[in-house]
């Protein structure tokens, strides 16, 4: 199934770049504009008098291509999700080794917390107002 979607894959890169360079050859309707700039003059001389046509029948034909490949495209991602996630092979399995209940200590001391009265710092003496000046 990957090579089928590895191949469809590859054609929808090669359909959409003959989409972009069939639409960039086409002359605008109004001046010319980027189809002269980008081989609308030789897209005439190759085509003759039927350019219009014939790059329009082409745009027509590769859309229709390039959609028909997405969407199998998609259906096939759906399918190999959903045929690797019932075969319980979307995550690999990895072998973790047994632990003991009882973690262990390399000293033979108990190992103690401190209490809250140790850990917190020592407060400082009010400062004494009584003094005059």
């Amino acid at each position: 199934m990957n090579i089928v979607l590895g191949v469809l894959t590859f054609l929808l890169i090669v359909v959409s770049f003959f989409l972009c360079v069939v639409i960039l050859m086409q002359r605008a309707k109004n001046d010319g504009g980027m189809g002269a700039a980008l081989g609308g003059g030789m897209a005439e001389s190759a085509f003759g008098a039927d350019t219009s046509n014939v790059l329009s029948k082409a745009t027509i034909n590769l859309s229709i291509a390039f959609f028909g490949l997405a969407v199998l495209l998609s259906l096939g991602r759906v399918y190999q999700r959903d045929h690797v996630s019932a075969s319980g092979e979307a995550l690999p399995t990895i072998n973790v080794p047994a632990t003991t209940a009882k973690p262990q200590t390399t000293s033979s001391a108990p190992v103690t917390m401190p209490s809250p009265a140790q850990s917190a710092p020592a407060e400082k003496p009010a400062p004494d107002t009584s003094r005059k000046p």
